[in-house]
């Protein structure tokens, strides 16, 4: 399993944590047993290989700091997707947004470039361009803000 992979299973579990409320250990304990995990597979070929120790970790990592650091991660969304709000947001362009602005602000060791460019790939497998060139915007201003200040 890639890393890109594992970071669009990051953002499938993000999405789905923000929809049901549910925390984010109870929701990654039952998503990853492995009878699930199986028939997930059967359905969809992105959970065709079982994440390994190191990409189980990194997603779990990812989905605990995005719900720990939703209220910042969100209020950095809010400052540069403007004139939009939160609610007016496809669903998948904030699982996308909220786990790469996650990446920049919490996680050391993934290169900002990186964080930015999958997300921007991820987001053209979910959303319609304009959604994309949207996503883009918001990261691009963020990095922007961050070099400014």
């Amino acid at each position: 399993m890639t890393r890109k992979t594992a970071r669009e299973i990051a953002i499938q579990l993000g999405f789905a944590a923000a929809a049901t409320g549910e925390e984010p250990h109870e929701l990654l304990d039952r998503f990853f047993e492995k009878e699930h995990y199986e028939s997930l597979a059967q359905e969809d070929e992105l959970y065709a290989q079982y994440p390994d120790e190191k990409q189980l970790t990194y997603i779990t990592r990812l989905v605990t700091l995005i719900d720990e650091h939703r209220d910042e991660i969100d209020e950095q969304i809010r400052s540069y997707a403007r004139g939009w709000r939160l609610e007016r947001m496809s669903k998948t362009a904030l699982a996308v947004l909220r786990c790469c602005l996650c990446e920049i602000m919490y996680m050391e060791d993934i290169p900002d470039s990186a964080a930015i460019n999958e997300a921007v790939e991820l987001a053209k497998g979910y959303d319609e361009p304009d959604t994309v060139a949207f996503v883009n915007g918001v990261l691009g201003g963020y990095m922007r803000g961050r070099a400014e200040s």
